[in-house]
């Protein structure tokens, strides 16, 4: 797969890691008090992320152009579209761990984190592996596809977080506590170090978003095998996760079409990958812009019309609570694209 990289200097590596990391300083000391997120404090938020990860798509346009920018943005698309997903499961591990609203920001903190890692290693990982072999173009490709499929025609499947295997070997190996204590992930028990309920879901949420982060990463390095472009895009949609799930815990229900629009994204990003070692070659940068786009408006506003007459305004989207609890995301509407099963 061919496909020249950004040259790239390593102290702009550098600056971006120290950027990203302030950013994240500035969060979690604005949410050190474990208060309640309401919607309008995570919609604020969101704006904030969003911002920043628009306006990086305006730096690289300055800097290295418009293809630049627009391939950036097609990754940065995609994945954004992807992670509205992971909120569907987010809400099914916090209602199955009862987990408090006031933690809830915690665990997802501290996910970010490990999603971020995860994504960096599968980045260099896997645009190596399509750079050397260019017989795993079809097998990302071919991956994509399977998970488009069974998103669309498997999303009534149940989700069991105490069924996933890493979640079963930290019970195995670590003494844990079946109860919260407040916002600790450990507490000393008659002596003993033992983790708590909150660490069990920390698990949980870092096992499922692992499953997440394999096919996110497929998806934007179809569009492009640009370390430094797949890692901003992946690192600048991730960073908005947690408002993100504050914002739309309490529409979940809502979403009712939206599956259809993320399956119909990774089977495209399947097929443009294989595309990309054939004599058709990588598809225009405008034409995969374009289509992401229009998939995401369209099954998010079909979804809202459709839902629009038995919902009402009354849905919770505009109520100032957490609306975290996900007790209303049930399994026939979260989607399995990277909930194990075990």
């Amino acid at each position: 797969m061919n496909d020249p990289s950004l040259a790239v200097p390593l102290w702009v590596w550098a600056a971006l890691t120290l950027g990203i990391a302030a950013m994240l300083a500035v969060d979690l000391l604005a949410h050190r008090d474990n208060h309640v997120i309401g919607f309008r404090e995570a919609a604020a938020w969101s704006a904030v992320w969003i911002a920043a990860g628009l306006g990086f798509g305006l730096v690289l346009w300055a800097w290295q152009g418009g293809d630049t920018a627009g391939t950036y943005y097609a990754g940065y698309l995609i994945e954004k579209a992807l992670s509205i997903d992971n909120v569907f499961v987010f809400a099914l591990v916090f209602s199955f761990f009862a987990v408090p609203d006031a933690y809830q920001h915690k665990i997802l903190f501290w996910g970010v984190i490990g999603a971020l890692v995860a994504r960096l290693v599968f980045i260099f990982v896997g645009a190596e592996l399509l750079q050397v072999f260019f017989w795993t173009a079809y097998l990302f490709g071919a991956f994509l596809i399977w998970t488009g499929w069974k998103m669309a025609f498997s999303h009534n499947e149940e989700i069991h977080p105490e069924r996933n295997p890493l979640v079963r070997l930290i019970h195995r190996v670590l003494p844990t506590d079946s109860r919260y204590h407040g916002d600790r992930f450990f507490v000393r028990i008659d002596g003993r170090r033992v983790a708590t309920l909150l660490f069990i879901a920390l698990i949980a949420i870092e096992a499922t978003d692992l499953v997440f982060a394999i096919d996110s990463v497929a998806a934007v390095l179809a569009i492009t095998t640009d370390t430094f472009l797949v890692w901003t895009a992946n690192a600048f949609a991730v960073l908005g996760l947690r408002s993100l799930y504050f914002c739309l815990s309490g529409l979940l229900r809502r979403f009712t079409y939206l599956h259809y629009g993320l399956a119909f994204l990774l089977v495209f990003a399947g097929i443009k990958l294989i595309l990309s070692e054939t004599p058709v070659g990588k598809l225009p940068i405008p034409l995969t812009l374009g289509v992401i786009a229009a998939t995401i408006t369209v099954s998010i506003g079909w979804s809202l019309a459709a839902t629009r007459s038995r919902n009402g305004d009354g849905d919770g989207g505009g109520d100032d609570s957490a609306g975290g609890d996900g007790g209303d995301a049930s399994g026939e509407t979260a989607s399995t694209r990277g909930a194990p099963s075990g």
